[in-house]
């Protein structure tokens, strides 16, 4: 464990744990103090997590794709329900819909694998990266800028996170200088987390819809606490590559190719410190900002 981490609660695995209330059947907790629309990152661990609990421990997910269909309610529980498409020798896929007061508002796909071996290559790790102990935290950031963000944000980056993000040069919604090419930032959880690799993988899920559609604002000069900026993921997807743990540090590489018709396409890339490609993430989102 690095010797830097803070020992704080850890307040994310109960998050990611959902009960089972009969067969096929999950609830995932409300977010602790939410308010407002539910993060979406919280909802596809959750349903993750739901995927998980129908597969054997020989079995890693690898891959997941997400729909959001309606926001969820951050004060409120969700209910998952799990439909087991296959089960071969060495995969498993399953498909799961988070509900909401009757409603569906995000339905995934899920595959999961039996370790093997194989022939292998990965992209390199980026050089020249500041390493997070000389970076400070988005939170840092939002203390000394507190004058620019407004009530809504000032919120979200001060309050406590289970996630600690730092910032690999300047970002939105400290900077707005318009820039295009690949934004880094290292994560980590703020605590130490149990040696579950399901549950980093949950984790992992969780902390990959944190600020990657904001990647395709940022070509443009804007942020997400814009005035009157609507900004929403509509789809996810999520490929993990190997093992790992997220209460160690992870650089998080997000470019964005494409933005029209008030959407933006964002992909990112997911590293280990020690060089290896740990996971690949794309994303869609709608973004209706002023021009």
């Amino acid at each position: 464990m690095p010797a830097d981490m803070p020992q704080t609660e850890d307040v994310l695995t109960p998050i990611l744990n959902v009960e089972r209330i009969e067969e096929d059947f999950y609830r995932g907790i409300a977010t602790p103090g939410g308010q407002g629309r539910s993060f979406g990152g919280q909802v596809i661990a959750q349903a993750l997590m739901a995927a998980t609990r129908t597969v054997g421990d020989d079995r890693r997910n690898h891959s997941l794709h997400v729909y959001f269909m309606r926001p969820g309610n951050a004060a409120e529980p969700v209910l998952y329900r799990v439909s087991r498409d296959m089960d071969g020798r060495s995969f498993a896929t399953r498909r799961v819909v988070a509900i909401q007061s009757g409603k569906p508002i995000l339905n995934m796909a899920a595959s999961f694998q039996v370790q093997d071996g194989g022939v292998s290559h990965a992209d390199a790790f980026p050089e020249g990266i500041t390493p997070p102990e000389d970076l400070p935290s988005d939170r840092d950031l939002a203390r000394e800028h507190l004058e620019r963000l407004g009530p809504r944000a000032e919120q979200i980056l001060t309050s406590p996170r289970p996630i600690e993000v730092r910032p690999v040069g300047p970002c939105p919604p400290f900077d707005l200088t318009p820039r295009s090419g690949t934004q880094y930032r290292w994560i980590r959880t703020c605590f130490p987390m149990p040696d579950d690799p399901q549950l980093h993988r949950a984790a992992l899920a969780y902390t990959s819809d944190l600020g990657l559609i904001q990647t395709a604002l940022t070509v443009h000069g804007k942020a997400w606490n814009d005035p009157g900026a609507k900004v929403a993921s509509l789809d996810h997807a999520l490929w993990i590559h190997e093992d790992f743990r997220i209460d160690d540090w992870l650089l998080y590489a997000m470019d964005s190719p494409w933005s029209g018709n008030a959407r933006g396409m964002t992909f990112g890339k997911i590293f280990a410190r020690d060089g290896r490609l740990i996971a690949s993430v794309a994303q869609e989102g709608m973004i209706r900002v002023a021009e």
